[in-house]
């Protein structure tokens, strides 16, 4: 539970912050009340923006039902009531938020009482602009629990290895060596809301799966984010039997499509930004590496056999086996 009394200590103007948290909602009537519930008993939380993308089951319904319980809680549809996707209904968010702050749940998670307890402490240097935590995962079935230890070694903590800031996180996070870690979830994300719109960060549209990953590295080289509590959740992931994360197999066609999508998006992105040149040449790579992988018959070998006498390092990618799956 939040703390009982919204008194701001002077000598710490963020002892209690002012946060607009975004919540897309499509499909998620069985667990969005938890999520939501979980953020209004957090005092740092002022407005939760409900999103609704056009949901086929009652999702809707409760979203009013919610707003009616809960003045913190608004409503917002995108303007022709239809489905756009988690991308466009993010966005939506970012537009209606009017806090100092935006954090993100997913309809289908929730906050732990610690959320914010991190930022808490880092925001009283303004030079930061956004904090990452670490979240949990929580198995709501035995087939979703399957399907996701199937796919990803962490079960515990999404997280990173080490703490980090500034330049360090945006070059960890496009894991050359490694040495940062996998991933940090939008779930455990706070940024300062002026930090986003001053830098026209949004969501790509046209990636309807890994657009939080691509927003997520966009994010680390325009704003300065440090890590916070990277050894404790502060939120918990759902995993159940609709995760569409879980539902596509690793190195198969569909996960070469859309791994090609997001490494095409961040190269458009990249160019003309003073990115170092390693990493400049690994965005490249893994552009090439999963173009070249959706390739098909004598062609794609064709195709991969000039691209190595090109750049022998592109053998040497991560995913240089995915040339040879589908």
């Amino acid at each position: 539970m939040g703390r009982s009394h919204e008194t701001t200590n002077p000598l710490n103007p963020y002892s209690i912050l002012k946060i607009s948290v975004i919540i897309p909602v499509y499909n998620a009537a069985t667990l969005l009340r938890k999520a939501v519930e979980s953020a209004v008993n957090l005092d740092e939380v002022k407005e939760i923006l409900l999103v609704e993308d056009a949901s086929t089951d009652n999702s809707l319904e409760l979203c009013r039902t919610l707003q009616t319980e809960y003045p913190k809680v608004k409503l917002f549809q995108h303007p022709d009531q239809g489905n756009h996707g988690a991308g466009a209904t993010r966005n939506l968010g970012l537009e209606k938020a009017t806090q100092e702050f935006t954090a993100f749940l997913d309809a289908d998670d929730y906050y732990l009482p610690n959320r914010f307890e991190a930022e808490n402490e880092i925001f009283r240097n303004e030079k930061i602009e956004g904090v990452f935590n670490a979240i949990g995962t929580e198995f709501l079935t035995e087939k979703g629990k399957a399907e996701f230890k199937e796919k990803f070694r962490e079960t515990q903590l999404t997280t990173v290895k080490k703490h980090a800031e500034g330049k360090e996180v945006f070059y960890g996070l496009l894991g050359l060596d490694n040495s940062f870690g996998t991933f940090f979830h939008l779930n455990g994300l706070t940024v300062r809301t002026e930090s986003i719109r001053k830098n026209s960060l949004k969501f790509n549209e046209s990636l309807r799966v890994h657009q939080d990953s691509d927003f997520i590295i966009k994010l680390a080289w325009h704003c300065h984010l440090k890590s916070g509590n990277i050894t404790d959740a502060v939120a918990m992931r759902g995993v159940h039997d609709d995760n569409r994360i879980t539902k596509i197999t690793l190195y198969s066609e569909k996960y070469n499509r859309r791994q090609a999508l997001l490494w095409n998006s961040l190269y458009d992105w990249s160019e003309g930004k003073e990115i170092s040149e390693a990493y400049r040449e690994h965005i490249l790579l893994k552009k090439k590496s999963f173009d070249l992988s959706l390739i098909r018959g004598v062609i794609k070998y064709l195709n991969l056999a000039a691209a190595t006498v090109q750049n022998p390092k592109i053998l040497k990618t991560r995913y240089r086996f995915t040339f040879f799956k589908h």
